[in-house]
């Protein structure tokens, strides 16, 4: 799961050199993101720096969000600054720098190296390290003895992952496909061949060949006229607002039945949602101040050497954001959908526009409530609509779409839908009856070709804000009572409520066996009936991690052994494995975060939520897998003192 591969970076940068990158409307609040004009202006500012390095590249410029104070202090009209973050890589010395540039003002506000870190993969390594790599020799004599041309071969790029300790630098990976004058490359993996490169000194530091492996068959197109016959199409069906949308969008600020939010693009996160609220009795009352995934990992089971370093941290060490691909109306989304640009810097810190890579639509939500009375015949029923924020990462292989979905009934849900092609490992049988082929560790999915299995783990950061910024965390638990004179029946269950005091007691699991849900509340606020306002987060289908407490991935993903985490709020904490997951040695984010124990009583508290899927791949997934959803709920509980969707007409 990763990388973007070589078409793809070259319709990206044709796409940048077109975009018109103009003058464009002033920002109108402190969280709007940075325009072309801004990101260009920053980049200037940093350049500009006494000692900024000859051959840099820019990792990212995005908007240095100003404190959370101010903006909840924030009114229209009220004067702002405005601030850019970027982190910049001096290429051939192998260091790592942070600057924040005052872009009213036009001067650099800091410049600091960070030692020893190693920003996301640039855009212009997947178009170098296939350059180093096929210039290698000894590459050339494997793909001799193959008799293979090296023009019909693409290179797949992938950051470092599992590396040796004795190896410094920046690294990266490389792997073999046969692609011919194929579109669809992963179905033939040139199996075996894979390589280390050093990205500062341009040289393969370790090339590795596990012999010869048969090529397997041609890969199946996935365009209609590779596909072969296709079935009777069904009626259409139309989707339509005569009357327009139902949403308020004025820039980046969303209002839609009771909701009101902010929302952006951000570069490695990807969709990320801002100050959201919801009006009751004319008041807008807080929920959620910031939320976005905040990190993802990829571990793969197969214990070969050509495989077990694979664990892609596709937010840290590739970015969703500038990763994510351009929305089909009608296809990727409804015909009602609006569909919106986000601007991003490239490699050399200029500014380009990402077409339509945000989705905005109203879709049905099935019945919302109901009751029909069986004694006078007479029905009560409302059809229930849901508002959907959505895009799609395309990480090489793999694409990814995250979705936040927002319903009449106050409450909102996370999905992540996992679609694409399976990484495939090319292996000499072209039939089985069992796992004998792959050692029980990946199922063959067509001749030559094994699917190993793998776990796709997504961690979202959710920073709370339930009626004002200060909040508690409680675990919810519901377990049956022993049999006996207070449960004659045997059919008696209690809801135990257990609170949360500090950041590593709040460090919890799963547990199916009592319905386990957390909640995080106000108890400084009360419905009418005395409860205290809050918001539980409900689970949904999840897993656990196999990989060892002691492997390299679980040390670099500590946020896996937790499904919930709860943390003081600080400044900077923001990614779950931390800041430059790539070639870290782990224990960094939420493991180090919570070292200290912090109280998480009555103050602001983020919470933090790990959600998983096993993958044991399926023949049926096999050229391309159908859609795969895993999500969670946000769900008022006390928020309100009575359904708040009663008001929804017929």
């Amino acid at each position: 799961m990763r990388r973007f591969p070589a078409s793809y970076t070259i319709a990206l940068l044709l796409f940048a050199l077109i975009t018109c990158l103009g003058a464009t409307a002033a920002p109108v609040h402190p969280l709007d993101p940075l325009s072309a004009d801004e990101i260009n202006a920053a980049a200037r500012i940093i350049r500009a720096a006494p000692g900024f390095p000859a051959d840099a590249l820019f990792s990212t410029i995005v908007l240095h969000e100003p404190s959370k104070d101010f903006v909840l202090s924030f009114h229209p009209g009220m004067l702002f600054g405005r601030e850019a973050f970027a982190i910049v890589m001096d290429r051939p010395n192998n260091r790592t720098f942070e600057a924040v540039a005052d872009l009213r003002a036009e001067r650099l506000l800091s410049w600091k190296e960070i030692p020893g870190v190693q920003p996301q993969v640039f855009v212009v390594e997947y178009d170098r390290v296939p350059a180093i790599l096929k210039a290698d020799p000894r590459w050339q004599e494997a793909m001799r003895i193959r008799g293979i041309s090296p023009d019909s071969v693409q290179i797949d790029t992938w950051a470092a992952g599992d590396i040796p300790k004795s190896y410094h630098g920046r690294l990266l990976r490389a792997l073999t496909y046969y692609k011919g004058k194929a579109f669809n490359f992963y179905g033939r993996p040139i199996e075996g061949v894979t390589a280390i490169v050093d990205m500062n000194t341009r040289k393969v530091v370790e090339f590795h060949d596990a012999g010869i492996m048969p090529l397997p068959p041609r890969s199946q197109e996935l365009d209609t006229a590779s596909i072969g016959r296709l079935r009777p199409a069904p009626t259409p069906l139309a989707i339509t607002q005569p009357q327009g949308t139902s949403f308020q969008l004025q820039g980046n600020e969303l209002r839609w039945q009771g909701w009101h939010l902010r929302f952006s693009m951000h570069p490695r996160e990807g969709l990320v949602l801002h100050t959201v609220g919801y009006e009751d009795g004319g008041r807008e009352r807080p929920v959620l101040y910031r939320g976005s995934l905040s990190e993802m990992v990829v571990p793969y089971a197969d214990p070969d050497s050509n495989w077990r370093w694979r664990s892609a941290f596709d937010v840290g060490e590739y970015g969703v954001g500038r990763l994510s691909s351009p929305l089909e109306a009608n296809i990727d989304a409804p015909a009602n959908a609006t569909l919106l640009d986000a601007v991003f810097a490239d490699d050399s810190g200029k500014a380009y526009t990402l077409p339509r890579v945000v989705g905005i639509y109203e879709r049905d939500g099935g019945i919302l409530w109901k009751h029909f009375d069986t004694y006078s015949g007479a029905n009560e029923s409302r059809r229930a609509r849901e508002l959907v924020l959505f895009f799609v990462a395309s990480i090489g292989n793999y694409d990814y779409s995250i979705s936040w979905i927002f319903h009449q009934d106050g409450g909102l849900e996370v999905d992540a839908g996992l679609t694409g092609i399976m990484l495939p490992k090319g292996v000499s049988e072209t039939a089985s009856h069992d796992h004998s082929t792959t050692g029980s560790f990946g199922h063959l999915v067509s001749p030559n070709i094994v699917a190993p299995h793998h776990q796709h783990y997504f961690c979202f950061r959710l920073d709370m804000d339930v009626d004002g910024v200060n909040n508690s965390v409680a675990e919810v638990d519901s377990k049956p009572l022993p049999q006996g004179k207070a449960n004659p029946t045997g059919s008696s269950f209690a809801m135990e409520e257990t609170f949360l005091p500090t950041e590593r007691t709040a460090a919890r699991r799963l547990d199916v066996e009592s319905s386990r849900a957390w909640k995080v509340f106000n108890t400084g606020t009360t419905n009418t009936l005395g409860h205290h306002c809050g918001y539980a987060l409900v689970p949904g289908a999840n897993t656990v991690p196999f990989a060892a407490a002691t492997s390299s991935v679980r040390k670099r993903a500590g946020f896996i052994s937790n499904h919930f985490w709860a943390t003081r709020y600080h400044e900077g904490e923001m990614n779950a494995a931390g800041a430059y997951p790539s070639q870290s040695a782990g224990g960094d984010g939420l493991p180090r975060w919570i070292a200290d124990n912090e109280s998480i009583d009555n103050t602001d508290v983020v919470l933090w939520y790990t959600m998983g899927i096993t993958h044991i791949p399926r023949p049926e997934e096999w050229p391309i897998m159908t859609m795969t959803h895993i999500g969670f709920r946000l769900l008022p509980v006390g928020f309100f003192a009575r359904n708040p969707a009663l008001d929804v007409p017929r």
